[in-house]
This record gives structure tokens, C-alpha cells and sequence, in this order.
């Protein structure tokens, strides 16, 4: 194996590793907690080539769907698939978005950490928001005032400090990716 293979698998890991640490860096809040878990997937999806991107969250729900209890209700399916999955699964979409941004845009990267860090939270709202109603047998209306309106002043902040560290951060991962 390539010097250039094991570092993306490393770099794909840490992201991983990062999401899952994001989980345990919350605020409790009902029925979604506030957490860090978005940060880390919004800068793999503009820091990291779109297939490692999606690999990292890949891994991550992976192993907390099968029993690690890395996200912020435990661990196994019946976390994955409970009131906040629907925020889990929507980062895989996020990443994938996000990563697409970042190379249409890519000749801006400042634009391009923005534009990518709005639409990449937009997918993870989209996907989870109605699962969270759904989950819970309650309405859209009442999904956005537990699910989405107290999540939007940290979601600015996490797309703030995306939006700041991308450029610099994304030439070093090139760097090391070769």
C-alpha cells in the first residue's frame, strides 16, 4: 500500500474519530441535543476529497450503529434509528453536497466554505427535521421549534469558524494527500 493510500485512510479515520468526540461535546436539549458532531462533518465535507468525505461519516455511523455508543443517545440501531438518526443520516448527503460545492466553487475557497457550509447544514436539516417529526408523531411545525430554531445561532458559529479555517486547512490536506 502507498504512502498516499494510508494517509487518506488515516485522514478518513480522524474525521470519524472527530465526529464521534463531537458527540460527546454537547449542550443536553430536548428532544436534539446541541452538539459538534455538524462542525466536524461540514469540514470534512469541505476539507476532504467527496469519497473520503463520505467514508468518514460512513464509518462513524457504521460503528455506532453497531453498538459503540458514540453518538449522543447511545449507540446501536435503536439510537441510529430514534428522534435524531434523521440528523445522522442527513450528514452523509451534507458531506457529499458539501464536497460538490467546494470543487464547483473551488477557485474561491473563502465563497466556497460558505456557500458549502449553509447548503451542507440546509441537507442536514432537510433529512433531519422530517424524521424527527416522524420519530416523535409530531408536526413539521412543532419539528422546526424543537429541531431546527435552537440549533441556528451555533450552526452560524460552526459555519463561521468552517468559513474561516477551510482555505487554510484544505491546502494542507492536499498537501498531505499528494
Amino acid at each position: 500500500m502507498e504512502r498516499k493510500q494510508i494517509t487518506g485512510f488515516v485522514i478518513t479515520a480522524l474525521f470519524s474519530a472527530l465526529i464521534a468526540a463531537g458527540a460527546f461535546i454537547r449542550i443536553p436539549f430536548y428532544p436534539v441535543p446541541i452538539t459538534l458532531q455538524t462542525l466536524f462533518a461540514l469540514l470534512a465535507g469541505t476539507l476532504l476529497p467527496i469519497p473520503m468525505a463520505i467514508a468518514s461519516v460512513t464509518v462513524y455511523l457504521i460503528l455506532g450503529a453497531i453498538g459503540l455508543p458514540i453518538f449522543t443517545t447511545g449507540g446501536g440501531l435503536a439510537a441510529l434509528l430514534g428522534p435524531t438518526g434523521g440528523y445522522l443520516i442527513g450528514m452523509l448527503p451534507s458531506v457529499a453536497i458539501g464536497g460538490l460545492l467546494m470543487k464547483v466553487l473551488a477557485s474561491k475557497p473563502r465563497l466556497a466554505a460558505a456557500v458549502s457550509s449553509v447548503v451542507a447544514t440546509a441537507a442536514i436539516y432537510a433529512v433531519g427535521i422530517p424524521w424527527l417529526a416522524s420519530a416523535m408523531d409530531i408536526g413539521i411545525a412543532p419539528a422546526l421549534a424543537s429541531g431546527f430554531l435552537p440549533f441556528v445561532i451555533g450552526d452560524t458559529l460552526k459555519i463561521i469558524v468552517t468559513v474561516i479555517i477551510t482555505p487554510s486547512l484544505r491546502i494542507r490536506v492536499g498537501e498531505m494527500l499528494g
